[in-house]
C-alpha cells in the first residue's frame, strides 16, 4: 500500500516538473520565426561518402598478398635486375660490340671459340667467328624482351577492347563470333611463317605478324567473363539509371578482370619469345646482324654434340629459363593476389 502511494506521488511529481519545462520551453520561444527556432546542420560531400566506405584498398590488399609469395618477390627482383641490366650493359666501360668480330693483335687470326675465362676480356667465350658471347647474350635478351613486351602490350589493348566489346554490346556479338572462326581455325604457327616469307625480315615484322592472331584468345577469354557478370544486380542499376556504357566497361566490368589481363600478358611473353626463338630455329628469323635468344640458341643447337663448345648454348639457353619461368610465377602469383576472394 504505501509503495503504491509512493508511485502515485513520483507521478504526479515528474507529470508536474514536465509540464512546467514544456510551459518554459514555449515561454521561450513563443514569437520565434521558423528560421530562429530551426538551424540546418553543416554537410560536407567528401565526409558523407567517407562514411559510406571502409578503409579497404584493393591495390594495397593485392601487393600484401604478392608480397606474402617469397619466391614470386625473389623472381621479381630477379628480373627487374635482368631488365636494368640488360639496358644499361652497353654503357658500362670495356664493353665489346655484339657483332664486332674480335681478332688477336698479334696474329689477326679470329678469336674463334675461346672458352669461358680463359681470356679476361671475353668473360663467357667467343662463337665460332670470334664475336664475344657475353655480349651477343645481353643483346640477344634485349631483342627478345623488346619483342615479348611489344606483342603483350599490343594483345592486350586489342584483346581487352574486342572482348569487352564483344561480351557487352550484343549487336557485336555475331560480327566478333565470326571472326573469331575464321582467326581461331588459321594456326599462328603458319602465319608466322607466311609473314616472314612476304616481308623482310625485321622485329617490327616479327612482331606484326605475332600481333595478328594471338589477340584473338584474350578477346574470347574477356569476352566469356564478361558474359558472367554482364547482367548482375548492379550492372542493372547503372544501365537504370543512364550511367553511359564506356563508364560501365571502366568502373564495373573491367576491374574484375584485372587478375586474368594481368595473367594473360605474364604469359604473353615468354610465349612471344618462344614463337621467336622457333621462327629463327626453322631459319625464318631475324637478319643476322640482329641478335636475339632465339640465334643464340639456334647457333648454339648446332655444336651441341661438341662438349668443348657446348657453353654456346648453355648460357642463352640458361637466360631463356630464367626469363621464361619467372614470367610465369609472377604472373601466377599476381593472378592469385589480384583476386578479391583472397584478399582479408
Amino acid at each position: 500500500m504505501a509503495n503504491s502511494i509512493k508511485n502515485h506521488l513520483a507521478g504526479k511529481l515528474e507529470d508536474a516538473l514536465t509540464e512546467d519545462l514544456k510551459k518554459k520551453a514555449s515561454s521561450n520561444y513563443e514569437g520565434l520565426s521558423d528560421e530562429e527556432l530551426f538551424t540546418f546542420a553543416e554537410y560536407n560531400s567528401e565526409e558523407a561518402e567517407r562514411t559510406g566506405y571502409s578503409n579497404y584498398s584493393y591495390w594495397k590488399a593485392t601487393l600484401q598478398v604478392f608480397l606474402k609469395n617469397k619466391v614470386a618477390v625473389f623472381l621479381l627482383i630477379v628480373m627487374g635486375a635482368i631488365v636494368l641490366f640488360t639496358f644499361i650493359q652497353p654503357y658500362l666501360p670495356n664493353q665489346l660490340d655484339p657483332n664486332l668480330i674480335n681478332n688477336n693483335p698479334m696474329t689477326f687470326m679470329q678469336y674463334r671459340n675461346v672458352q669461358p675465362g680463359e681470356l679476361p676480356q671475353f668473360i663467357l667465350g667467343t662463337n665460332s667467328i670470334g664475336q664475344d658471347l657475353w655480349a651477343r647474350i645481353w643483346a640477344g635478351t634485349r631483342t627478345s624482351l623488346f619483342i615479348g613486351l611489344a606483342v603483350a602490350i599490343v594483345e592486350a589493348v586489342l584483346g581487352i577492347t574486342m572482348g569487352v566489346l564483344w561480351g557487352y554490346v550484343r549487336k557485336l556479338d555475331f560480327f566478333f563470333t565470326e571472326v573469331y572462326n575464321i582467326l581461331d581455325n588459321i594456326p599462328q604457327t603458319l602465319v608466322l611463317i607466311l609473314i616472314s616469307y612476304m616481308v623482310t625480315p625485321s622485329i617490327q615484322s616479327m612482331i606484326f605478324a605475332m600481333c595478328l592472331t594471338s589477340w584473338i584468345q584474350m578477346a574470347r577469354f574477356i569476352r566469356n567473363q564478361i558474359i558472367i557478370i554482364r547482367d548482375r544486380d548492379y550492372n542493372l542499376a547503372s544501365r537504370c539509371l543512364g550511367t553511359s556504357t564506356f563508364k560501365i566497361i571502366m568502373k564495373n566490368l573491367l576491374p574484375y578482370l584485372v587478375s586474368i589481363i594481368m595473367l594473360r600478358m605474364a604469359l604473353s611473353i615468354p610465349a612471344a619469345i618462344g614463337n621467336e626463338v622457333f621462327i629463327t630455329y626453322i631459319g625464318l628469323g631475324l637478319p643476322s646482324d640482329t641478335v636475339s635468344l632465339g640465334r643464340l640458341i639456334n647457333d648454339g643447337r648446332e655444336l651441341m654434340m661438341s662438349p668443348d663448345l657446348r657453353y654456346q648454348l648453355i648460357f642463352p639457353t640458361i637466360v631463356l629459363s630464367i626469363v621464361t619461368i619467372s614470367f610465369y610465377i609472377i604472373g601466377n602469383a599476381f593472378s592469385d593476389a589480384a583476386d578479391p576472394k583472397n584478399h582479408k
